[in-house]
């Protein structure tokens, strides 16, 4: 009888305290999650022109993007043209970030002129395009 209690006392000495190893997996997690950056996609998926001079801009952006049909949409919603003044002032009263329009390249030139002025009288400074790189 004694020898299985010392097994059972061998055992308990030799159990590894695993709770410093879980602490630092979750202090691993909140870091990465504290400083991952989250992009905000315009929800739909447009045929972009090709340009030489394209070049990557930040992912802080607001995203328009203008549909074939001439839909403008923001955050995979549909918005007017009269909408997009609105939401782009009060997304820059949080911070001053450039407005991204994603046109497609069968949407038509004059919608896509108002939405650049629609955007300029809402006060944003920097407005692109987006493009693909040839």
């Amino acid at each position: 009888m004694s020898r299985f209690n010392s097994n059972a006392e061998e055992d308990a000495d030799t159990a590894i305290d695993i709770s410093p190893m879980i602490d630092c997996v979750f202090i691993l997690l909140i870091f990465f999650i504290v400083t991952t950056t989250f992009v905000e996609e315009t929800g739909v998926e447009v045929d972009k022109p090709q340009a030489a001079s394209a070049s990557n801009l930040e992912k802080t952006s607001i995203f328009l993007a203008l549909t074939q049909s001439g839909e403008v949409m923001h955050a995979g919603r549909s918005i007017s043209i009269a909408g997009v003044q609105p939401l782009i002032k009060r997304e820059i009263q949080k911070e001053m970030v450039p407005v991204i329009i994603q046109a497609d390249r069968a949407a038509p030139s004059g919608l896509l002129v108002r939405i650049i002025d629609e955007a300029k009288l809402a006060g944003a400074k920097t407005i692109s395009i987006a493009a693909t790189r040839t």
